[in-house]
């Protein structure tokens, strides 16, 4: 969407080099008004009468004094090796307070020239890299947009003035650019490895193949991958040689590491080492679908075009029937990675749950050098390494949005030989893990954590754990798993005693998997020494994610709906005794054992709820499902109170003050209190709700719509996906009318 025109903020724009960046930088600038005067500089005359008649400058100066004098901002737009000369023709002139930048793509060289010709790093220097380009070059293919939607990085020193990169970052973002700042180290090495290093491979194939005497048979019979492969070996080859002298040394660097690997696909191609080969080759196609994504979706321009804010409009009305079968467990999903990869065989997973939390752990484990096929429908194959077989990662484990995922992975990682680095996103980030930090350094794990014990942790390999009995403080299924696992390597007996129930999947699968576990009361234990071997593990599906039907079907008069091979752990069955509780119509139906967890299919039909006080020994049994709880309470006669539940404050949101916020803009009496809420059933108004980018609140507010009086619009919905990838269709399927605003 383009930006409105602002009024002139400075005088004179000086643009050196009108190819398609210049062109296109001065294009975009001089039609946003943000500059009394655009002036370009150009050696080729034809290009300068070109960029007047097009309007892409004001004016063209021949020379580059005339230009400059009196100029605000001057972009340095010219070839990476012509820059050395033109840096030193500028040293020699009185700029003034002129704001200097450049669109270079090797910073390092930049910068050294610039310090070289000044004899120092001007403080109003800004070097800067917009990542955009085309197909076609020079003046005539400037573009006002080409920078919409596209990186520019800015690499500042520690002596830029701050107000001079305020400026070049805000005449960047004009042009509709995501602007980074990012150390000139870094982004040469970065850009290196994803820019340099594949149009080096290119150039070279193609001339490696042009070579042989039997090239034209090669390309006749070269297939639609060659020409892909090989597209960007038709650049710019002056523009490339100068590329890669300019930033020889970091491509350097990534060109050995590249030869490295290559020496090593080649000795497992030499050795028929086919276990090798799947390695590689499944950890690429994954990160080839995760880059295309990426790039399909541009999802770095989302915060900036829309605030990233995925809005579900959920109409009033409608009820609940049929059958569906929502995802499989998510918890049972994790564990089946983590477990699988520590065997000893080949384990296969079915109904495996293919949302962003749980392969942020199978991801984990893939960067740890673990082989797993898929996901495919639901199935993973895992070729387990062994508990001692885990290798270290090539940089940080990003974790996503997944607490469970950085919780029990840091029990697992705490007692390996090599250090690992933890991190997520931005929402992950500000969730406490000194809940887990702490018990495993009394076991002597080394931890380090962020400000107030948050993400990232660096976890330091070596170390020697010891067994210990721990009694937790409050109850938590993640940290009872987190110890238990690290238990597996802890010298002597780990044992973990919890004050309430939580769900025990970690136990039922370490048996499943052959190692075994003592469960007394509330204290499990573990000792190390033993092996895990290789099993087949059916994943049920999430009560969790059944949960949203469970209180929709409910709620919904005139609803019946079954929802199919669902898990009923007696740990995770605390959302239909609640419901039960409150007169909820809910019957269990062919039950039965899959892998060591019992499922069932559930029926359930709509009844009249009456409000609870909300029993504390069934909290730790429903602490994910409490937000729809909310809404069924909503709908219910009299008063709910949910009481003993402080952990809600502390997940993905404020769980008990969001879920308040939300029910109180749609005319629900809720008050929260410091460890729960006290909810007045009533009647439920339409509006708007924010989730806060909590796919629960998101979901739980899509099913209070059946009993609204109006639509419910729900913001910051995008992270549905990450704990229920097809939460819109199933809800349609099964009745619920609530869609992305705008899709019908």
């Amino acid at each position: 969407m383009p930006l409105q025109q602002a009024a002139p903020i400075l005088g004179r724009l000086v643009v050196v080099g009108l190819g398609l960046i210049g062109g296109s930088f001065a294009k975009g600038l001089r039609g946003k008004g943000l500059f009394r005067e655009v002036i370009g500089v150009d050696l080729d005359p034809e290009s300068r009468r070109l960029a007047v008649e097009l309007g892409v400058v004001d004016r063209c100066e021949t020379e580059l004094a005339a230009a400059c004098q009196g100029a605000d901002v001057i972009q340095l737009a010219v070839p990476i090796l012509a820059m050395e000369k033109l840096l030193a023709q500028l040293a020699g002139l009185e700029l003034g307070n002129a704001v200097l930048t450049d669109v270079g793509s090797a910073k390092g060289n930049v910068v050294r020239a610039a310090q070289q010709s000044f004899g120092g790093m001007p403080a109003r220097f800004v070097p800067g890299h917009p990542i955009a380009g085309s197909e076609q070059s020079g003046v005539e293919a400037a573009k006002s947009n080409l920078f919409q939607r596209h990186k520019v990085i800015l690499t500042p020193l520690a002596s830029t003035d701050a107000d001079a990169l305020a400026l070049v970052d805000r005449l960047w973002r004009e042009l509709g650019a995501d602007v980074e700042h990012m150390e000139v180290g870094h982004h040469d090495a970065v850009l290196a490895a994803t820019s340099h290093l594949p149009h080096l491979l290119a150039f070279t194939l193609v001339d490696s193949l042009a070579k042989r005497n039997e090239n034209l048979e090669i390309f006749r019979y070269a297939a639609g991958g060659f020409r892909d492969f090989t597209r960007i070996a038709g650049s710019d080859p002056v523009m490339w040689h100068d590329i890669f002298l300019a930033n020889r040394e970091a491509v350097l660097r990534t060109l050995d590491d590249f030869r490295g690997d290559l020496d090593a696909l080649r000795a497992a191609v030499d050795a028929g080492d086919g276990h090798q080969l799947l390695g590689v080759f499944t950890r690429a196609r994954v990160a080839r679908e995760h880059f295309s994504k990426i790039l399909a979706r541009r999802a770095y321009v989302d915060a900036m075009n829309s605030n990233n804010d995925l809005i579900f409009l959920a109409n009033p009305g409608g009820q609940l029937s049929g059958r569906i079968r929502v995802p499989g467990d998510k918890s049972i999903s994790h564990r089946s990675i983590m477990l699988g990869s520590l065997a000893e065989g080949t384990t296969e997973v079915e109904g495996f749950l293919e949302g962003e939390d749980a392969l942020a752990t199978l991801q984990a484990f893939r960067d740890m050098g673990v082989v797993i096929e898929g996901p495919h429908h639901g199935r993973v194959t895992i070729h387990g390494v062994g508990l001692h077989g885990l290798k270290p990662p090539p940089g940080p484990l990003y974790l996503g949005n997944s607490g469970t995922s950085m919780r029990l992975l840091s029990g697992l990682l705490a007692a390996q030989p090599f250090d690992t680095v933890l991190t997520g996103d931005a929402s992950l980030s500000k969730r406490p893990m000194n809940r887990v930090a702490k018990p495993l350094r009394a076991m002597g794990a080394v931890i380090e954590t962020g400000p107030e014990g948050r993400p990232p942790l660096t976890i330091r390999g070596g170390q020697r754990l010891t067994g210990m009995h721990y009694e937790m403080p409050m109850a938590s299924a993640q940290v009872k798993s987190c110890l238990l696992l690290a238990g597996l390597y802890a010298g002597g007996e780990t044992a973990v005693t919890e004050p309430a129930p939580t769900r025990d999947h970690t136990e039922r699968m370490l048996r499943g998997f052959g190692y075994p576990v003592s469960v007394e009361g509330a204290t499990a234990r573990v000792e190390s020494g033993h092996k895990l071997s290789a099993t087949h593990i059916e994943v049920p599906a999430d009560i969790s994610s059944a949960a949203f039907f469970l209180v929709a079907a409910s709620i919904a008069e005139g609803s019946e709906l079954v929802l199919e091979h669902v898990g009923i752990n007696p740990t995770r069955i605390g959302v239909i005794e609640i419901l039960r509780l409150m007169g909820g119509d809910i019957s269990l139906e062919n039950q039965r054992e899959v892998g060591g967890e019992p499922v069932a299919d559930i029926r359930v039909r709509s009844a009249r709820l009456k409000g609870i006080d909300i029993p504390e020994s069934l909290v730790p049994l429903a602490i994910d499902e409490f937000p729809v709880l909310f809404v069924a309470a909503a709908c219910a006669e009299g008063r709910t109170v949910l009481r003993g539940a402080e952990e809600l404050r502390v997940k993905e949101s404020d769980r008990i003050q969001v879920m308040a916020d939300g029910l109180q803009a749609l005319g629900v009496k809720a008050e929260p209190t410091p460890d729960g809420i006290i909810i007045e059933g009533g009647p439920i108004g339409g509006g708007e709700v924010h989730s806060h980018g909590d796919h629960r609140i998101a979901m739980s507010f899509s099913v209070a719509s059946l009993r609204a009086s109006a639509p419910i619009r729900i913001h910051d919905c995008a992270n549905v996906a990450t704990s229920f990838p097809n939460f819109l269709g199933l809800a349609a399927q099964a009745g619920i009318r609530v869609n992305e605003e705008g899709k019908s």
